[in-house]
């Protein structure tokens, strides 16, 4: 296992991941009910069984004619069917009766012919296209039997799935509640947005991209400000924390350093306070992984773009697992690598990359990289790509699987 100086021991990611969800026994948080209007993006609580048929009735699918589907064999331009039209609810042989999409389809007609393959003329229309029973017909039932799960619990509810749940007449839905996840920035350092700084003082930027991103998975963030390097400040924002969400996160602070308090002061909170300290990746390698009371602590660098990718690798996952949802991945695409990218034996990587499209072929250019804190590596990119603890780096022209958070353009 790779060392560093000032760590006993680095933690491989998956076991440091193992390990907390082992300790945290994490469970699904409780549901409530809410308006279908503001169900997007929510998690369902439970199936959504429908208590009737979707479509209720056999209905016509298009625009055009009803009837009976025998009346128009053999029908061509050249020689078309002339069918008597209708108004009565009922198709008997030889006529044919206008209906609109959506309309239940009248007694004794078994298919529809559309408006485009037709002619009117006097008292009748002309048929020029041959149908086949059930032509151009949703039948009952066809989207959706009654006691059928329509839509499975666990599910992201996206417009769809609410269009659906409409059509069936629900009007609220049971969902998970939105997880709080509170944040709190570390360092004498930093000042809020907005604030005007001294020499040697920095604008904190990871409350609102931790923020951002816990919005995007459906979370709510309680903002917990800044602590100064103050062993009382930063345990008593942790407390609050703990007291009010259902999961805390820090920046900065988790190094080796005389200032690197965060580790200590959740630790001299209860036990069993930190169980992971230091992981084998970079960036990230920092991070710590923590309980208190029940509830995750996951401790972030300072450094912008680590504190994103410690998200990524610790903080996605729980926040999905208090939702419900076993497993979101990313979106992924095979691509070749642009050029070779060296790496370190016993870390596992996570190369920011820009994914690109070529003459049909999609390509990764490895995002040059100066620093964990350089937020140009994650603006440039579109995706990441994880380079394994047991390879020395990729070659040019290689494979990858591209993970990606953004769209994917033309080169």
């Amino acid at each position: 296992m790779a060392r560093l100086r000032g760590f006993e021991r680095l933690t491989g990611v998956d076991e440091a991941l193992s390990t907390l969800l082992k300790e945290l026994r994490l469970e699904r948080l409780a549901s409530v009910r809410v308006p279908l209007h503001e169900a997007l993006g929510r998690v369902l609580a439970e199936d959504a069984i429908a208590e009737s048929d979707l479509p209720p009735f056999d209905r016509s699918a298009v625009d055009g004619y009803a009837l009976r589907a025998k009346d128009t064999f053999e029908a061509s331009q050249v020689s078309p069917k002339v069918l008597k039209l209708t108004k009565e609810d009922r198709i008997d042989e030889r006529e044919a009766r206008q209906i609109w999409t959506g309309n239940p389809l009248p007694r004794g007609a078994d298919a529809v012919v559309m408006l485009e393959h037709t002619k009117r003329v006097q008292g009748g229309i002309q048929v020029w296209n041959s149908v086949t029973p059930g032509h151009n017909i949703s039948r009952r039932g066809e989207d959706v039997e009654r006691g059928e799960v329509a839509v499975k619990e666990g599910t992201r509810l996206r417009p769809h799935h609410l269009g659906l749940l409409a059509a069936l007449g629900r009007m609220h839905m049971s969902v998970v509640e939105k997880p709080v996840v509170a944040i709190l920035s570390t360092g004498s350092e930093l000042v809020e947005l907005g604030c005007k700084s001294k020499p040697a003082q920095v604008v904190d930027v990871n409350r609102l991209i931790l923020s951002g991103l816990c919005l995007e998975l459906g979370a709510d963030p309680l903002d917990l400000g800044i602590a100064r390097d103050n062993l009382n400040e930063i345990k008593a924002k942790i407390q609050e924390g703990i007291d009010k969400a259902d999961m805390v996160l820090t920046t900065g602070g988790t190094s080796v350093g005389y200032a690197d308090l965060v580790p200590t002061a959740i630790n001299q909170i209860t036990t069993p306070g930190v169980i992971v300290h230091g992981i084998a990746m970079r960036p990230a390698m920092p991070t710590a992984l923590a309980i208190l009371h029940g509830k995750p602590i996951i401790a972030l660098s300072g450094n912008p773009v680590a504190a994103m990718i410690g998200f990524e690798v610790f903080a996605r996952p729980l926040i999905l697992k208090l939702l419900g949802i076993e497993s979101e991945p990313r979106p992924v695409l095979r691509a070749r690598l642009t050029r070779r990218v060296p790496s370190v034996l016993g870390r596992r990587v996570f190369l920011r990359v820009q994914a690109f499209e070529r003459e049909g072929e999609f390509f990764a250019e490895p995002v040059r990289i100066k620093g964990a804190g350089v937020l140009t590596t994650m603006t440039k990119a579109n995706g990441y790509v994880i380079i394994p603890e047991d390879r020395e780096g990729l070659m040019e022209g290689e494979p990858i699987t591209v993970h990606l958070f953004d769209r994917v353009g033309g080169a």
